[in-house]
């Protein structure tokens, strides 16, 4: 396993990052503020707008250091990167793999078995927990669709059809998300999921905590000389990182949910954070970005074991032990994909 190094989360529109030697400097109206050594990074993101010199982008490039650019609401816009690395015969590999269906319908259901069962999962866990605040008639409703559906997965050999039932299990998933959402009920809900862009409160925390998830996991599959834009599940589609969102399906409930309901169910973050605009859009503030980026670094150092590997590793290295898995699977050095499922 790889040292899991840091990420630098830039949040003040009024940063410039530049290059001085080996570090990275960051400045505010010309006045240096901090100074970091390129080796103990992997990652630069910034968010609005936050002015980068070319030099320090080819530094970035040359190490291997990802530098990524979101706009305020924390959508992706655009990534810096240098030459493709990685073993070609790897990379070819996951190329024809993708075009060939069997490959891709044992990928994809894997990765939604997994999607599924950390969802139901965590619907379990809180009829245990709170029994009395949740509505478990509901609950349980929607874990027996959950289970329905993982016996309609295992039957299928049709991509489609394994979209199709993605998208139900989803739906039924978040119609009672809102039921583990404990405090601040005024303040955040979840009546569906709403995104591009997110209309309220909690939707906004799950659309930024799902971005630097995606961030996480595409720097992991770069890392292992895998194609992040090479997918199996999601389509091709320029400037789409389809594999990233392949593996994102079963991370998303462990990695990010529990965060989101986490941060407002222990009132660390409140409505003050968010702001609504003209277009009724909701944009999270640079504090609650930075409430929600320190929880998320601490999380990241949590030892859990993981459930293939039976090693314990920090959650930070699960997108990791994922993407080495997937690229042991497509060169034959074991017979499925694991997903990773919470227990």
């Amino acid at each position: 396993m790889r040292k899991l190094l840091n990420t630098l989360f830039v949040t003040s529109p009024d940063s410039y990052l530049a290059k001085d030697g080996e570090n990275i400097v960051i400045t505010v109206n010309q006045e240096k503020k901090m100074q970091f050594p390129i080796h103990t990074l992997e990652g630069v993101v910034c968010f609005g707008y936050a002015g980068v010199s070319p030099s320090l982008m080819h530094l970035c490039a040359t190490r291997g250091v990802g530098l990524a650019f979101h706009n305020e609401y924390g959508k992706f816009l655009a990534r810096v990167a240098g030459p493709v690395q990685g073993n070609v015969l790897l990379r070819k590999k996951q190329y024809k793999a993708s075009e060939e269906e069997e490959y891709s319908i044992k990928i994809a259901r894997n990765c939604i078995i997994g999607k599924i069962l950390n969802t139901r999962n965590i619907l379990k866990r809180a009829i245990r927990d709170h029994k009395d605040e949740v509505n478990i008639e509901e609950l349980e409703s929607v874990i027996s669709r959950l289970q329905y559906a993982l016996k309609n997965l295992e039957e299928t050999d049709n991509i489609d059809t394994i979209r199709g039932i993605e998208g139900d299990a989803s739906k039924w998933y978040f119609s009672v998300l809102d039921e583990l959402i404990l405090h601040q009920k005024d303040d955040f809900y979840m009546k569906s999921r709403n995104k591009r862009p997110p209309r309220d409160n909690f939707n906004a925390l799950l659309s930024f905590l799902y971005t630097m998830l995606a961030h996480d996991v595409q720097s992991a599959l770069e890392c292992v000389g895998l194609d992040p834009q090479v997918g199996f599940l999601h389509q091709d589609r320029p400037g789409r990182a389809s594999l990233a969102l392949d593996l994102m399906e079963e991370l998303r409930a462990f990695m990010a949910d529990r965060m989101a309901l986490s941060l407002v169910n222990r009132k660390q973050i409140t409505a003050k954070n968010f702001t609504v605009k003209e277009n009724e859009a909701v944009l999270m503030d640079k504090d609650s970005r930075k409430i929600v980026l320190e929880n998320l670094h601490k999380r990241k150092k949590e030892i859990v074991t993981h459930p293939f590997l039976n090693e314990k590793i920090p959650i930070g290295l699960i997108p990791y032990a994922q993407s080495l898995l997937l690229a042991r699977f497509l060169r034959g050095d074991i017979d499925e994909y694991p997903p990773f499922v919470w227990r």
